[in-house]
């Protein structure tokens, strides 16, 4: 049947129980809604009918309207028990078609409902499950990791070195500003909420040695830690995954490169360098907050505040800050790379692995922080 705006739906029986429409011409937003009804009409008016073929081998012009009629014409066939096959496709229609997410369009109301409530034991293994999953993955990525860096190792001149220093720059020349104005302020804080217990028992100048010793063992290397999370951390998971979506990823892989050994390498190694840099400059920083408070609120010389702070803290509080920054720093990067790496095709999973990359790489920071704790509290 002809329509006055160019297209044509032709019917052929191929056998008793299916049906081949031949659609040609250009299928728009002119005339889509009546190519939608002459193709459920004639299907509906033969009960015998059970398979649906469309062939589209004479379509010109296919429009996003045209798209749309083609998906909700598949969603009430197999909704009402029709088998439905694509014998043919034009290449233009077809790499058009490509770009629409056909599973999501597809989705019936039934799976749209609000799904019935989950017993204990369905919720315990579905946990379990994911979690195996979680596991299998990170392991599955660490090996990727070290078998990349062995591979470094033996080849350095295969790094991309240009990567490398632009990661430099973005995770720690760019985070130096943010680093430095927030331990600053902690170094304040701590300051002054150690003077208002100290100054009652005459024991001013002890600020000194409580802002240094916290600093330097703890708040510094895990407030910059958390920097880094929320902007390295997030910031790679959001590459890679963006990367993933648009399927460039799998261009490397066709090319021959290892996506880790190609993306995720050079990042992890970027934030390693730069974690005890900014750790340090973070430190420097929070006790010259200190030395700031002890001079105008607890009238204490400078050099009497340096004095004591060169006096409370030793080597190893420096080092031991040191060793946490770069723990922290393979932490956030390596989950923050895999999170991209575990990114679906669509914006929304980035979305989710962006905040996951952050909350997870938070989390271990903490957990290994409180680790570290115990191993320098005991030996």
């Amino acid at each position: 049947m002809n329509n006055e705006e160019g297209s044509q739906v032709k019917l052929v029986p191929s056998d008793k129980n299916r049906v081949t429409f031949f659609i040609s011409g250009s299928v728009t937003i002119e005339n889509s809604v009546q190519v939608r009804k002459e193709i459920l009409a004639k299907v509906t008016s033969d009960i015998s009918v059970n398979v649906v073929e469309f062939d589209l081998g004479g379509v010109t012009v296919m429009d996003s309207a045209g798209i749309a009629v083609l998906v909700d014409v598949q969603k009430y066939l197999k909704e009402h028990g029709f088998e439905f096959h694509i014998v043919s496709l034009p290449s233009k229609v077809s790499g058009f078609l490509k770009l629409v997410d056909t599973h999501s369009l597809l989705v019936s109301k039934e799976a749209l409902r609000p799904k019935k409530k989950r017993n204990v034991i369905e919720y315990i293994g579905e946990v379990t499950l994911e979690a195996l999953e979680e596991c299998r993955s990170v392991v599955t990525f660490l090996g990727e990791i070290v078998v990349a860096l062995a591979s470094l190792i033996r080849h350095p001149k295969r790094m991309r070195w240009d990567d490398f220093f632009l990661f430099v720059e973005r995770a720690g020349t760019d985070a130096l500003p943010i680093v430095s104005l927030l331990s600053l302020l902690m170094g304040l804080i701590m300051a002054f909420q150690a003077a208002v217990q100290l100054r009652q028992f005459g024991a001013n100048i002890f600020v000194a040695d409580l802002v240094g010793i916290s600093i330097l063992r703890e708040l510094g290397p895990l407030l910059t830690a958390i920097i880094i999370a929320g902007r390295s951390g997030a910031s790679f998971a959001a590459e890679i995954g963006t990367m993933k979506v648009s399927e460039e990823i799998d261009a490397l892989s066709t090319m021959g490169f290892k996506a880790v050994s190609f993306l995720a390498l050079p990042r992890i190694l970027a934030a390693t360098f730069v974690g005890p840099f900014l750790t340090l400059v973070g430190d420097f920083v929070g006790v010259f907050g200190g030395l700031i408070v002890g001079m105008i609120s607890l009238d204490l010389s400078p050099t009497a505040y340096l004095e004591e702070t060169y006096t409370a803290i030793t080597f190893f509080d420096l080092f031991s800050g040191l060793i946490k920054s770069v723990a922290f720093a393979v932490l956030i990067a390596g989950v923050g790379c895999l999170r991209g790496f575990q990114v679906e095709r669509s914006a929304d999973s980035v979305g989710k692995k962006t905040t996951s990359a952050v909350v997870s790489g938070i989390f271990l920071i903490v957990f290994a922080d409180a680790i570290f704790t115990i191993i320098f509290h005991y030996f």
